[in-house]
């Protein structure tokens, strides 16, 4: 019973930093407002966190893992397998996809550890894009593979920021028509 209290309150705390951060960025999320939004008191917090950052490390971790087609890269990715997961992430978890943005622009401040797992998120993920260009297209080399991956994530990250400002913005339809453009295909 006890355990399974401690695993709700988990969840409530994970899904209030995660609303906040969405809402009033980093800077707005603090333990205080965590805490009163997820109903729990600042003990529990620090029974289950060591600290805030742990906490956004923590929907940081979940943010990366629902873009995430074959999180067990139990097999190669095929582009339009990459593409369509990183559409349903933007278009079927809004408050994720600002979260991760959100994450994105500000940790270069002064978060070394968020800055860091996000480029190294960031460049796994040009990684698995190289290599599904690669399959879909074996006569490019591997650097230039890599440099259309480069382009087409960081638009897609570009178009993630549209979509979120403005969730009319046709992000399916301009994700496809540029992948056909980067990659050639």
């Amino acid at each position: 019973m006890r355990y399974r209290r401690g695993l709700e309150a988990r969840e409530r705390i994970l899904r209030a930093t995660r609303t906040l951060i969405a809402d009033v960025g980093l800077e707005g999320t603090t333990i205080k407002r965590i805490c009163e939004r997820a109903e729990v008191l600042p003990g529990s917090f620090y029974n289950l966190f060591d600290s805030k950052e742990q906490a956004i490390l923590s929907v940081v971790r979940e943010a990366i893992d629902a873009v995430d087609p074959d999180p067990e890269h139990k097999g190669p990715d095929s582009l339009d397998d990459l593409i369509d997961a990183y559409i349903r992430f933007v278009t079927e978890q809004e408050d994720l996809a600002r979260v991760y943005i959100a994450i994105a622009v500000s940790a270069g401040r002064n978060r070394t550890e968020l800055k860091q797992r996000v480029l190294r998120h960031h460049e796994g993920r040009v990684e698995r894009f190289a290599g599904a260009i690669t399959r879909a297209r074996p006569e490019l080399d591997a650097t230039e593979a890599r440099q259309r991956a480069e382009r087409l994530v960081t638009s897609l990250n570009g178009m993630t920021l549209h979509y979120v400002l403005d969730p009319t913005f046709d992000l399916a339809g301009h994700v496809r028509a540029l992948a056909t453009e980067t990659v050639g295909v």
